[in-house]
């Protein structure tokens, strides 16, 4: 089961309200793309998003606290609070793109009346749907509700919208912009829920189920490894399940066969893929993501239509290109990602440097488990939901240089060798760093990730003074991840040797911060008052002081200044001006 967290809870509160509003305006008004899906799936949605015929202007009319970031194309950014915490919901009018001549934007955009015809601009198919509370039938509505006035609210609801009262902060909550009321729920509610919601369910929420969930997921019937079978690792037939979940879809609106592709697990282009990936060519990297993200399928002909088009990624921005890559390292299923890329020609187009891992033999008797590719795809499939992009980026490149450095036996006794793989890979991974635009700070991270991966390998030999200077690397924590994940993907069976990882890892977390970083036992300053001039040797001398104390060889300012005078002695005529 999934929890929903607060934010998700208010920016369904807050994607309702305006609904009622628009719908209370004689306007059309859905929830719309991933939200939809998300909520079929039993995920919770990071966001939500409303579809309305009404156009921007009146958008902007309706709602006191609006942004028209993308008004020119019908998008309006509505502002609210709920419970304290803020929302930013993306109101999109109806409408039909014309040409999209930059591989990006429409050209021109014609407002539509039409559901319908709006969905067909949309990108895939599972992204296509739409959730109409209106048609969510009478047996969800009402029977959880039983005693409790069900029949007024489900058939005798002000405005147009069944099954939802409107004096229960629908609207015009105080201080939010939207309609005064004392909780956020939609009927009778004291939480967030739909129908007499005393959590954030669609109906009788307990928890946060589409369907009176008493535990904390969307959906009570789908667990997040059951989603439709889609998410299951073993690859389980798909299937929607019981009669609760079928009349949530009763109130979903279909026109591009999206509830059909949900159940199969399948990624497909809406109407001519081909029309679809030259109207915006990141939807190409896009339906890898959501394929792997979902561990859904791609259909043939949106497949294809990626490989003929890959090449049309050049024109598409470094930025959007990495911010897409990164969703893919960090969302859980990595390594199916970047098989995907490799299967569809993308990977070649957007990552030629990692493209170029296929087939670089390694020695066996360290890396049985394959090539520099087989290799890294290991560590990718040891990427976790939510981790550090730093890590994961490390992880893609940590090897990236071995390519470049490839030295086959040169005889009999031999074996393959990399000789100075990091640094040649520290120099590909700042290129590539480079062209995607990432931050000062994150280049500096994922290079030093691949500049030190090698380094684990002489933690148990090191003296102490050097032990503790590897510590203090910015994140440790990210390069004992790196190394632990390189060990694993070095053997057949995903254990490897591990030894220099528990040893780094227990030394780092039992030794306290004072001793990898203490305080400094001399300045310059001591060294001028013990009659040293200032100079460039100042760096040397205090250099070897800290060396001593890292060793435990000294304690205290007189022991260092000791060693000074033993290192670097006075001439005898400024040791009596001294």
């Amino acid at each position: 089961m999934l929890s929903a967290g607060p934010q998700s809870a208010a920016g369904l509160a807050a994607a309702r309200a305006i609904l009622q509003k628009l719908r209370d305006d004689d306007h059309l008004a859905y929830l719309a793309g991933g939200c939809v899906r998300d909520l079929l799936l039993g995920r919770e949605p990071k966001d939500y998003d409303v579809a309305t015929s009404a156009t921007p202007g009146i958008v902007l009319d309706l709602f006191p606290r609006t942004f028209a970031v993308g008004a020119h194309f019908g998008v309006v950014l509505v502002s609210a609070e709920f419970e304290g915490i803020p929302t930013l919901t993306e109101v999109a009018t109806f409408r039909s793109d014309g040409a999209y001549s930059d591989g990006r934007h429409p050209d021109q955009v014609r407002y539509t009346t039409s559901a319908k015809e709006d969905v067909q601009r949309r990108d895939f198919t599972i992204n296509g749907l739409l959730f109409d509370p209106d048609l969510l039938t009478p047996k969800m509505n009402t029977e959880k509700n039983e005693g409790k006035g069900s029949e007024n609210d489900t058939d005798q609801m002000e405005g147009k919208n069944r099954g939802f009262r409107m004096d229960t902060g629908l609207v015009e909550r105080k201080g939010t912009g939207f309609v005064e009321g004392k909780g956020t729920g939609f009927v009778e509610g004291k939480g967030t829920g739909f129908v007499e919601g005393k959590g954030t369910g669609f109906v009788e929420g307990k928890g946060t189920g589409l369907v009176e969930g008493k535990g904390t997921g969307f959906s009570p019937y789908i667990s997040a490894a059951e989603a439709n079978g889609a998410l299951a690792p073993e690859g389980n037939e798909p299937s929607f399940p019981t009669a609760e979940v079928d009349a949530l879809k009763a109130a979903v609106l279909d026109y591009v066969g999206g509830l059909a592709d949900l159940k199969s697990g399948v990624i497909r282009a809406i109407g001519s893929p081909h029309r679809r990936f030259e109207e915006d060519h990141l939807r190409m990297l896009r339906a890898v993501r959501f394929a792997a993200r979902f561990q859904f399928q791609i259909d043939p002909a949106t497949h294809s239509a990626i490989q003929s088009l890959a090449p049309k990624m050049e024109a598409v921005s470094r930025e959007r290109v990495r911010d897409e890559l990164t969703r893919m390292l960090t969302e859980g299923h990595a390594r199916r990602a970047f098989e995907l890329l490799d299967a569809t020609g993308l990977l070649a187009q957007v990552l030629p440097e990692v493209a170029r891992l296929k087939g670089v033999a390694q020695p066996p008797q360290y890396h049985p488990e394959g090539d520099v590719w087989t290799h890294t795809l290991l560590l990718l499939t040891q990427l976790e939901p939510g981790c550090s992009m730093t890590l994961a980026w490390g992880a893609l490149l940590h090897d990236i240089g071995k390519p470049a450095t490839y030295q086959p036996p040169s005889g009999p006794g031999d074996r393959i060798r990399f000789n100075g793989h990091v640094e040649v890979g520290v120099r590909i991974g700042a290129e590539i760093c480079r062209r995607l635009r990432f931050s000062n700070d994150e280049t500096t991270q994922i290079l030093a990730l691949i500049e030190n991966h090698m380094r684990f390998a002489d933690t148990q030999r090191m003296k102490a003074a050097t032990l503790k200077r590897f510590f203090r690397l910015d994140r440790f924590p990210e390069h004992l991840a790196l190394h632990r994940m390189d060990c694993r993907a070095s053997s057949l069976d995903m254990s490897g040797n591990l030894d220099n990882y528990h040893f780094a890892r227990e030394r780092y977390e039992s030794m306290p911060p004072d001793e990898v970083r203490p305080k400094p036992l001399l300045t310059g300053r001591e060294l001028i008052a013990a009659g040293y001039h200032p100079g460039a040797a100042f760096k040397t001398m205090l250099h070897a002081v800290e060396e001593a104390q890292l060793e435990g060889s000294i304690h205290t300012p007189e022991e260092a200044l000791t060693l000074i005078r033993t290192q670097f002695p006075l001439p005898e005529n400024r040791q009596l001006h001294a």
